[in-house]
């Protein structure tokens, strides 16, 4: 076993602890990252960035669809090629993370490949490495698919998000188990080039954290687009004879696919990470952290193994205070009333702070107004694929919104002023005095504050 002396180890080379990373190496400290994947995690990789490719080349399909009766004619034929192509050319190559690599060791940074272990206070093991951090260790170690326990599922050719993203071809058919935001997104963009889909939701509706009327939007957006969807039904048991799968619903019905895809969340490993060695609760399902992002003494944790959100810019927003915390300046603490969050569907549904339900469950005064997008000026414009609805929920005690929906073409671009709104607790009267822009998608806010009630 060889042995490095360090000031800071971060276990877990994702979006926020290569962001942490960079910056304490840029302040001087000697820092070793540890990885076991790709540095910079799954948002670059397997996440956020070529999912979102996908999702704009099959939005560009559903668009061409919608020039008959407003601009002209039109013939669209999907072809996937360029799609896959410019995934991997965005994966520099095929999933190399060479880039990304060398940017944290050209600021000053030491990499170590391999799954690191916490091994007692202060100390990380990664293969026949041992790294003892004097002033911390940052956890960053992110979460993995969760698998269910469906009898049959195991060894079978699954796809999870990973082979989704990877995939060269588009299958002739498939199933999606979950109908929260990846499978939601994934199964879109595969209906567009032409796979016959199938959603599976145990829960009552798609999106099950966020509004019914999200739920019940994107289901009847599906509808029109082909995708079959079940919700508040399981699955019971799965098979594959060596071309398709078979899925038994508890229901009694049976679904096949050419594939199969489980986007049902996702999981912590605390256990593998030696959690324990420093107090933390090995059987959890997240990190317990305070406002500075500890979780015991001379230990941080960032990102989706905190458990407040598993989202980019929640974990880049922790690596930002982490950084000022371990070099003694100033800074916020956190706070989570106004997580913004978009699912990029078409139409894409952004939501903020608490739902409806939510917010009566903690004993809120609430009053709700909506508005439907297709009565605004400009969602009567833009008529085909207008879909959508403002919601916003009100403390009525206080007079500030809590929580708000904006559903629609630019959804989570409309979300930012009703993130503003909650983060900032701006008086629902005082956003009534607001100018809104004419005509604009935004303007629909204006219409939903007159009808809270």
């Amino acid at each position: 076993m060889s042995e490095h002396a360090v000031d800071v180890v971060v276990i877990g080379m994702g979006p926020g602890g290569e962001d942490v990373a960079e910056r304490l190496a840029e302040a001087g400290l000697a820092v070793a990252g540890v990885e076991a994947r790709l540095v910079g995690g799954e948002c670059p990789y397997w996440g956020c960035v070529p999912s979102k490719m996908m999702i704009r080349a099959a939005d560009l399909l559903a668009e061409g669809r919608r020039i008959p009766g407003m601009a002209g004619s039109s013939t669209v034929t999907p072809d996937w090629a360029p799609v896959a192509r410019r995934i991997r050319a965005e994966a520099t190559d095929n999933w190399d993370d060479t880039v990304a690599a060398d940017r944290f060791t050209g600021k000053g940074g030491q990499l170590f490949r391999g799954y690191g272990r916490i091994t007692a206070p202060g100390e990380v093991t990664v293969g026949g490495e041992v790294l003892r951090a004097r002033r911390g260790i940052i956890i960053g170690t992110g979460t993995a698919p969760a698998i269910p326990p469906i009898p049959g599922l195991a060894g079978t050719p699954f796809w999870t998000n990973h082979e989704a993203i990877e995939a060269e071809q588009v299958p002739r058919s498939i199933v999606v188990l979950g109908g929260g935001a990846v499978g939601a997104e994934l199964a879109q963009v595969f209906a567009r080039f032409g796979a016959r889909v199938t959603i599976v939701e145990a829960l009552g509706q798609l999106l099950p954290l966020e509004e019914p009327e999200s739920g019940a939007l994107i289901a009847e957006v599906f509808g029109r687009d082909g995708i079959s969807v079940h919700t508040g039904s399981r699955a019971e048991r799965i098979s594959h004879d060596g071309d398709d799968f078979t899925v038994r619903l508890a229901d009694g019905d049976e679904l096949t696919s050419e594939r199969l895809l489980v986007a049902t969340g996702r999981r912590t490993d605390l256990a593998s990470l030696g959690a324990g060695a420093v107090g933390i609760d090995e059987q959890g399902r997240a990190v317990p952290v305070d406002a500075h992002m500890r979780a015991a003494p001379g230990v941080w944790a960032l990102g989706d193994v905190v458990g407040k959100g598993a989202f980019t810019h929640i974990s880049m927003y922790h690596a930002g205070i982490i950084v000022a915390d371990i070099l003694g300046e100033e800074h916020h603490p956190a706070e989570y009333h106004a997580v913004p969050r978009v699912t990029f569907t078409d139409p894409e549904v952004g939501s903020v702070g608490l739902t409806e339900a939510s917010a009566r469950e903690q004993g809120i005064a609430v009053r709700v107004g909506s508005y439907q997008i297709p009565r605004a000026t400009r969602g009567w414009i833009h008529k085909a694929g207008n879909d959508g609805f403002i919601k916003l929920v009100e403390d009525a005690g206080r007079g500030v919104l809590v929580g708000a929906t904006s559903a629609g073409p630019t959804g989570g671009e409309v979300l930012s002023m009703l993130t503003l709104a909650v983060h900032a607790a701006v008086p629902t009267q005082r956003l009534r005095e607001m100018i809104y822009a004419y005509p604009t998608f935004h303007r629909a806010i204006e219409a939903a504050l007159g009808d809270l009630s």
